[in-house]
C-alpha cells in the first residue's frame, strides 16, 4: 500500500480541524503489513508524528459491546486521551479511549457530516489485527463486525466498545457505513486505526521499567537511527509477536527513543530493530533485520550463536520479568579494608569451582581465609560469547546465566562480606562479541548506533570517552556497587581507556577516568587500572591518569622481578619493586601498586619455571617441560618459593593467580583460553600442602609486620640499608647485569623495640628490624649479618619442607650478628632481630 504523503496531513490540519491530543494516517510499507500513526498536534507548526504496530494473528476477544447504553460525551471528559479524524467526506470522527484499571472502553463520535450522507443508520464496522492489517478478527475470530451508531445527548452519532484487560496492545480499525452500505474512511481514503494500551514514553529512565501502576516503559539511545521499532516476543517464539515502531518525533526526546505500554503480560522478552543508514565511512552499521538486545537490560535471555550457515538474527534478547527489588543482605556491610590489607585472588568462576558456579565459589571460602585472602577479583562474569570468551562480552548490566542467578551471586558477595573478604570484579571494555567489519556479529551497539558506540574503524572497542559510553559505563558500575555490594573494578586493557574516538590519538584528560575517580558512588571503591591484554598476551607499560584515585595493576613489578630471578635484571629495577615502586607511584603511595608475578594468561606459576619462553621472561631451570632430573626439580621448587617470598614481601599489594598454590599447569602454554578447570585434590598432594602453607606464613607475616610491608607511605630512606655480596661496606653494583645478589636491612619506623617471641612467631612484636637476602646466582654467597642483634631466621627458600618457613610449631634458628651465614643459589633468605646485644 503506498505511503499517503505528510502534506495532505499538514494541509488538513491548516483548514482548521483542531484536535486535543491527536489524529492518524493508516500506511503499509512494501511487504512488511504495518500501520502508521501520525499524529496532529493542536499546533499546526508542530511536525507530524508517528508511530507503528504489528501484533500477531491470535484472536482478541472483547468483553462487550455496547451502543446502546452511552457514558459522558467526549466534551465532558477532559483527561482522556482523545483522537480526531478528518473523513472523506469532510466529516469529523472523534475517538476516545477510556482506561478502567487495565480494561479499555473505545467511545467513537461522527459530527459534522455533509448534507449528501444520510445521517440515520450509521454503521460501525471494526476489528482488531495483530501482524496482518489486512486480516481483521472480531469477537469470535472470524471477521470483522458491524455495530449500529446512536445519537448522543449533543445529537452526534456515537457508538461503543469495550476490551478486557488482558487483550492490549494490540490495534483497532474501523470505518462507517451509512445508510447506503457505503464505507466513509479517513480522507486519506483508508480506514481509521487507533492504538489501545500504547503511550508515548518517558525518556528516563534508560531500559525497561514499570511504573507503579504496572505500565511498562522502554527507553533506547540511537542518535543515529532514523527509526527504531521495539519487538516483543512471547515465550518460546523466535519471532516478534508485536512490533510498535516509534516514531521520531512523538516517541523521541533528543537521542533517547521511548514507549510506553499500559500491558506486558503476555509478553516475555523484548528486543529492538533499528533503521539507518549503512555509511561506513561514517561508521553507519544498521541492519533492519537483526533484533538488538537492549544495554540497559538487567536480566537478559541465552544467546543464541550462529549454526553453520544458520544465522540468529536475535542473538540475545532482554527479559521483561520484573527485576526483584529485595535481597536479605542480612545487615552485612562491605569490609571496607584499608588498600595496605588487601591480599588479592583472581580467579574464573568457571574455573575455580566444581560447578562453574557463584554458590561454589562459596565453598572455596575456608580456602581463601587459609591464605589470608582479603579480597578476590573475579574475572568477567558479564555474558559473553563462549567461542571468543569472557574478554569479550556483550552486555554489563548482568551476569553470564550460567554461572548462577542474580540472587546466587548476591549470596556469594555477602559470605564473603561476612568472611571480611572484598570482591572486586574484572571490566573488559577493549572488544566486546559483535567482532569487527570482517567478522560481524550484531547482538546490540553495533546495529543500535555503531558510531557512537564503537572508535572509528570498525572494531568493536567501546569509545568510553563518548559521553553516551561513558554514561552507560558509569551507570553499570553504580548498579553493581549498589544491588550487588561490588567492592572494587579492575579494568583490563585500560590503555585503550585513554585513547580519543579514532583509537589512535591519546587524550591527556580522559573524562571517563577522571568521571570514575571523582563518582560520588564509584570513588568509595577501589579502583584498578590493568593494561594487560589477554588477547594480545602483554601488558603496556604507561603512565596513566589516576587524580590519587586510581590503582595499577604493576607490570614493571611482573618484569623485573622474573627478570632477577632468572638472573638478567639489574638491582636497581629489582630494589624499586621491592620497595613499592616509586617511580610509578611516588604521588600515590605503594598501596596503589597491585604486584602480581603471574596472571590469567601467560604461564602460570609452574610453567614459569618449567618452561622457557622470551616473551614471558621465564626460565626452565636446566631442562625444558616434564622432567625427573632431581637438581633441576630442586631448582624449580626453589624458584616457585622465591617468587611467592618476594611478592609477599615487597611493599605493595600481592595478587595471587588461581592455582598457583596447587601446581596449576597449562604444559607451557600462554593463550588464555587453554585454561582448563582447575584440579582441587593437587592442594592435597605435598606440592600443594608446602605451598598452601608458605602462603598463608607469608601473610600472616605480613600482617604481623605491617609497619613494613603493609605500608600506605614509602618506608623512609634512613630506613633502609643496602648491601651486595660484599656486605654493608659499599652500595650494591645498581647497574652491573652480572651481579646477582642484593641484601637489606628495613628498619620499622613505629617502635625501636626488636623482639622476637621464641614459643609464637605470629605473637611477636611488630618493631624488630629485618634482614633479607636474595640470591639469584648459581654460586652460594656468604653474608655477614648485621651487628648489634641477634637474628631468628624466618625463612629460607633454599631448606627442604618443613622447616624452609618457621611456623608455630618448630624450633627457632638464631644467629648473632656478624656471623655469617651461606645464602644457596637461587634462594631467598629472611632474618628478623630478636634484641640488641650492644
Amino acid at each position: 500500500m503506498a505511503s499517503i504523503s505528510l502534506s495532505m496531513a499538514l494541509t488538513s490540519c491548516k483548514s482548521g480541524i483542531s484536535t486535543r491530543n491527536s489524529q492518524f494516517r493508516l500506511l503499509g510499507r512494501n511487504n512488511f503489513p504495518k500501520f502508521q500513526l501520525c499524529f496532529l498536534n493542536q499546533s499546526c507548526s508542530q511536525n507530524i508524528h508517528g508511530n507503528i504496530i504489528s501484533l500477531d494473528s491470535k484472536s482478541w476477544v472483547p468483553r462487550s459491546v455496547s451502543s446502546s447504553t452511552l457514558g459522558p460525551t467526549m466534551e465532558e471528559v477532559k483527561e482522556e486521551p482523545s483522537y480526531r479524524f478528518l473523513s472523506e467526506n469532510g466529516g469529523v470522527v472523534k475517538v476516545l479511549v477510556l482506561d478502567h484499571n487495565g480494561n479499555y472502553t473505545v467511545r467513537i463520535e461522527v459530527s459534522n457530516l455533509s448534507k449528501d450522507v444520510t445521517g440515520e443508520g450509521l454503521v460501525l464496522e471494526w476489528g482488531m489485527h495483530r501482524s496482518d492489517s489486512s486480516q481483521l478478527r472480531g469477537p469470535d475470530g472470524a471477521g470483522t463486525v458491524k455495530v449500529l451508531f446512536v445519537r448522543n445527548s449533543l445529537g452526534e452519532h456515537a457508538a461503543e466498545l469495550e476490551f478486557q484487560s488482558s487483550q492490549p496492545p494490540f490495534f483497532l480499525s474501523f470505518v462507517v457505513l451509512n445508510s447506503t452500505g457505503s464505507e466513509i474512511k479517513c480522507h486519506r481514503g483508508t480506514s481509521f486505526c487507533v492504538p489501545i494500551g500504547i503511550g508515548s514514553g518517558k525518556p528516563m529512565p534508560l531500559g525497561f521499567s514499570l511504573s507503579n501502576d504496572g505500565k511498562a516503559n522502554f527507553s533506547l539511545f540511537s542518535r543515529n537511527a532514523e527509526s527504531v521499532i521495539l519487538c516483543l516476543f512471547e515465550n518460546g517464539n523466535e519471532e516478534p509477536d508485536l512490533e510498535i515502531e516509534l516514531d521520531p518525533y512523538l516517541n523521541r526526546t533528543g537521542d533517547l527513543w521511548h514507549v510506553c505500554l499500559d500491558v506486558v503480560n503476555k509478553y516475555s522478552k523484548y528486543g529492538y530493530r533499528c533503521k539507518g543508514p549503512l555509511d561506513w565511512k561514517k561508521g553507519g552499521r544498521f541492519h533492519m533485520r537483526y533484533v538488538l538486545l537492549d544495554p540497559y537490560s538487567k536480566t537478559i535471555e541465552n544467546f543464541i550463536p550462529d549454526k553453520g550457515e544458520k544465522v540468529s538474527f536475535s542473538k540475545c534478547l532482554a527479559s521483561l520479568a520484573s527485576e526483584k527489588k529485595s535481597f536479605d543482605w542480612g545487615g552485612i556491610q562491605n569490609p571496607n579494608l584499608p588498600m595496605e590489607k588487601l591480599v588479592v585472588y583472581r580467579l574464573n568462576v568457571g574455573l575455580v569451582a566444581k560447578n562453574r558456579s557463584f554458590i561454589g565459589v562459596i565453598q572455596k571460602i575456608p580456602h581463601f581465609k587459609q591464605l589470608g585472602v582479603t579480597a578476590i577479583l573475579l574475572e568477567p562474569i558479564f555474558p559473553f560469547d563462549e567461542t571468543k570468551g569472557p574478554y569479550h562480552p556483550y552486555h554489563f548490566f548482568s551476569p553470564m546465566k550460567k554461572f548462577g542467578s542474580i540472587d546466587s551471586l548476591k549470596e556469594m558477595v555477602k559470605a564473603m562480606h561476612k568472611d571480611g573478604i572484598e570482591v572486586f570484579l574484572e571490566f573488559s571494555l577493549s572488544g566486546t562479541s559483535e567482532g569487527d567489519d570482517t567478522a560481524p556479529q550484531p547482538i546490540n551497539f553495533r546495529g543500535i548506533d555503531n558510531s557512537s558506540y564503537y572508535m572509528n574503524g570498525g572494531v568493536s572497542i567501546l569509545n568510553c570517552n563518548n559521553p553516551v559510553v561513558q554514561t552507560l559505563i558509569l551507570d553499570c558500575l553504580r548498579y553493581w556497587v549498589v544491588e550487588f555490594h561490588i567492592d572494587g573494578f579492575s579494568f583490563v586493557n585500560s590503555s585503550l581507556l585513554l585513547k580519543a574516538s579514532n583509537g589512535i590519538d591519546t587524550l591527556s584528560r580522559p573524562a571517563f577516568i577522571e568521571s570514575i575517580a571523582f563518582d560520588p558512588v564509584l570513588s568509595k571503591t577501589k579502583i584498578i587500572s590493568d593494561t594487560s591484554s589477554p588477547a594480545e598476551l602483554c601488558a603496556q607499560d604507561i603512565e596513566f591518569p589516576h587524580w590519587k584515585r586510581w590503582s595499577e595493576m604493576n607490570s614493571k613489578f611482573y618484569t623485573d622481578t622474573r627478570n632477577f630471578l632468572r638472573g638478567e635484571g639489574l638491582l636497581s629495577n629489582f630494589a624499586t619493586r621491592l620497595c613499592g615502586s616509586g617511580d610509578k607511584f611516588s604521588s600515590r603511595g605503594p598501596a596503589f601498586s597491585f604486584n602480581y608475578i603471574t596472571r590469567n594468561f601467560g604461564l602460570t606459576l609452574v610453567d614459569l619455571v618449567s618452561f622457557s619462553n622470551a616473551s614471558e621472561l621465564s626460565w626452565n631451570c636446566g631442562e625444558e617441560g616434564a622432567t625427573d632430573n632431581a637438581a633441576v626439580l630442586e631448582t624449580r621448587l626453589r624458584q616457585i618459593r622465591n617468587f611467592l617470598f618476594i611478592l609477599f614481601i615487597s611493599v605493595g599489594i600481592p595478587v595471587l593467580n588461581m592455582g598457583d598454590e596447587c601446581g596449576y599447569s597449562t604444559s607451557g602454554s600462554i593463550a588464555y583460553n587453554d585454561r582448563k578447570q582447575l584440579n582441587w585434590s593437587s592442594i592435597k598432594t605435598p606440592y600443594g600442602k608446602q605451598i598452601t602453607q608458605f602462603i598463608a606464613y607469608l601473610s600472616a607475616l605480613r600482617s604481623r609486620k605491617d609497619d613494613i610491608f603493609q605500608r600506605r607511605e614509602f618506608l623512609k630512606l634512613e630506613n633502609i640499608i643496602w648491601g651486595g655480596s660484599d656486605g654493608f661496606h659499599s652500595e650494591p653494583n645498581w647497574l652491573d647485569r652480572s651481579c646477582k645478589f642484593l641484601s637489606v636491612v628495613i628498619k620499622p619506623e613505629n617502635s625501636e623495640l626488636e623482639s622476637y617471641s621464641d614459643s609464637d612467631s605470629t605473637s611477636a612484636s611488630n618493631g624488630g628490624r629485618v634482614f633479607i637476602c636474595f640470591n639469584s646466582g648459581v654460586n652460594t654467597v656468604t653474608a655477614v649479618l648485621p651487628e648489634g642483634s641477634t637474628w631468628v631466621r624466618l625463612v629460607d627458600t633454599a631448606l627442604p619442607f618443613p622447616g624452609f618457613f618457621v611456623s608455630g610449631n618448630e624450633s627457632v634458628v638464631q644467629v648473632a650478628g656478624m656471623s655469617t651465614y651461606e645464602i644457596k643459589p637461587h634462594s631467598c633468605v629472611l632474618f628478623e632481630a630478636k634484641g640488641r646485644t650492644e
